[in-house]
Protein backbone atom coordinates (compact mmCIF):
# COMPACT_ATOMS: atom_id res chain seq x y z
CA UNK A 1 0.00 0.00 0.00
CA UNK A 2 1.34 3.13 -0.84
CA UNK A 3 1.78 6.90 1.38
CA UNK A 4 -1.39 8.11 -0.20
CA UNK A 5 -3.31 5.24 0.29
CA UNK A 6 -2.78 4.45 3.25
CA UNK A 7 -3.24 8.13 4.44
CA UNK A 8 -6.79 8.09 2.37
CA UNK A 9 -7.69 4.96 4.48
CA UNK A 10 -6.71 6.73 7.93
CA UNK A 11 -8.85 9.87 6.56
CA UNK A 12 -11.83 8.08 5.76
CA UNK A 13 -11.56 6.03 9.47
CA UNK A 14 -11.40 9.26 11.23
CA UNK A 15 -14.21 10.42 9.21
CA UNK A 16 -15.93 7.80 9.54
CA UNK A 17 -15.78 7.88 13.34
CA UNK A 18 -15.79 11.93 14.50
CA UNK A 19 -17.48 13.53 11.05
CA UNK A 20 -19.78 14.72 13.12
CA UNK A 21 -17.34 16.53 15.32
CA UNK A 22 -15.22 17.94 12.06
CA UNK A 23 -18.07 19.66 11.06
CA UNK A 24 -19.51 20.96 14.08
CA UNK A 25 -15.88 22.56 14.22
CA UNK A 26 -15.70 23.95 11.07
CA UNK A 27 -19.02 25.27 11.67
CA UNK A 28 -17.98 27.04 14.53
CA UNK A 29 -14.65 28.14 13.36
CA UNK A 30 -16.61 29.86 10.17
CA UNK A 31 -18.81 31.52 13.13
CA UNK A 32 -16.37 32.47 14.82
CA UNK A 33 -14.40 34.33 11.94
CA UNK A 34 -17.41 36.04 11.03
CA UNK A 35 -18.01 37.81 14.31
CA UNK A 36 -14.26 38.33 14.53
CA UNK A 37 -14.46 40.22 11.00
CA UNK A 38 -18.02 41.97 11.72
CA UNK A 39 -19.53 39.39 9.15
CA UNK A 40 -17.25 41.34 6.50
CA UNK A 41 -16.05 38.15 4.81
CA UNK A 42 -19.20 36.27 5.64
CA UNK A 43 -19.87 35.11 1.65
CA UNK A 44 -16.32 33.40 1.49
CA UNK A 45 -16.93 32.03 4.83
CA UNK A 46 -20.13 30.45 4.09
CA UNK A 47 -18.67 28.98 1.05
CA UNK A 48 -15.62 27.56 2.70
CA UNK A 49 -17.83 25.91 5.51
CA UNK A 50 -20.16 24.57 2.48
CA UNK A 51 -17.24 23.27 0.69
CA UNK A 52 -15.63 21.72 3.95
CA UNK A 53 -19.27 20.09 5.10
CA UNK A 54 -19.54 18.82 0.82
CA UNK A 55 -15.77 16.92 1.75
CA UNK A 56 -16.59 15.62 4.50
CA UNK A 57 -20.11 13.76 2.99
CA UNK A 58 -17.96 13.05 -0.21
CA UNK A 59 -15.49 10.61 2.17
CA UNK A 60 -18.17 8.97 4.18
CA UNK A 61 -20.36 8.32 1.02
CA UNK A 62 -17.37 6.59 0.10
CA UNK A 63 -17.39 3.98 2.32
CA UNK A 64 -21.20 3.18 1.71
Amino acid sequence: MSFLDDAKKKLDDVVDEHGDKIADGVEKAGDFIDEKTGGKHADKVDMVQEKAGDAIDSLRNNDQ
